[in-house]
């Protein structure tokens, strides 16, 4: 097809392309308001060996993964869920909470969902206390340079986790134009099947057109 006919096409369907468009995004805005806001709470830990010899380093970063299955077990749910006197089983907080260590940088991330966002912070902080006491308390036994602390670097924060209408929106613009499209293109090709003009018959068989019958009177009124 040339531009003009692309542009033919357009003028004719492109109302189509529009209002699925429109739809597809409204719908999307709306499903994302109803769903009950899920927000993220953040902290981070930061691992630190006592001295920064290249032996200790290197054990600090092996002992990382060791400290996140320790942190990630039902016998840590329980201790927030007891300090915080939350009605919740410990496996189904787990499910809701992400704990994962950056070697590079010695940090490991506590990541908690909820529905309440100052609920997250509190179980965020409340993980991240456990671990900072638990290091305390392992220090106690272990010589001064073979120490490893855990250190809080800040308050852990939350913000919007999902449905966010402002990605959700215009994703769903985009869906419906895809599929305003495949719309279009299935119309496009069951009318192209059609002859409607000595044009269309040109188009179609490769022939020339000699002579056309004269339309009726009925036939002009109908159109």
């Amino acid at each position: 097809m040339s531009l003009t006919e692309y542009l033919r096409l357009l003028y004719r369907r492109g109302w189509i392309l529009a209002l699925v468009a429109v739809l597809t995004a409204a719908s999307a805005f709306v499903f994302s308001k109803l769903q009950t806001p899920v927000y993220k709470s953040t902290i981070y830990l930061l691992v630190q060996p006592a001295r920064t010899d290249f032996g200790l380093t290197q054990s600090a970063k092996i002992l990382l993964r060791s400290y996140v299955a320790w942190m990630d077990t039902d016998n840590r749910a329980k201790e927030v869920i007891d300090a915080l006197q939350l009605d919740r089983t410990p496996q189904d907080l787990r499910g809701h909470v992400t704990i994962a260590s950056d070697d590079s940088r010695f940090v490991i991330q506590i990541d908690v969902e909820n529905e309440n966002g100052d609920l997250a912070n509190d179980i965020a902080r409340e993980w991240a206390q456990i671990f900072v006491q638990w290091r305390n308390d392992e220090n106690q036994k272990q010589q001064i340079q073979d120490r490893v602390d855990a250190l809080i670097l800040d308050d852990p924060r939350f913000a919007l986790d999902h449905p966010k209408a402002s990605i959700n929106t215009p994703a769903g613009a985009v869906l419906g134009l895809l599929l305003g499209g495949v719309i279009v293109f299935v119309l496009e090709y069951l009318d192209s099947s059609v002859i409607r003009s000595a044009a269309d018959i040109q188009r179609q068989f490769n022939l020339p057109v000699l002579g056309a019958i004269p339309a009726t009177e009925s036939a002009r009124k109908r159109k």
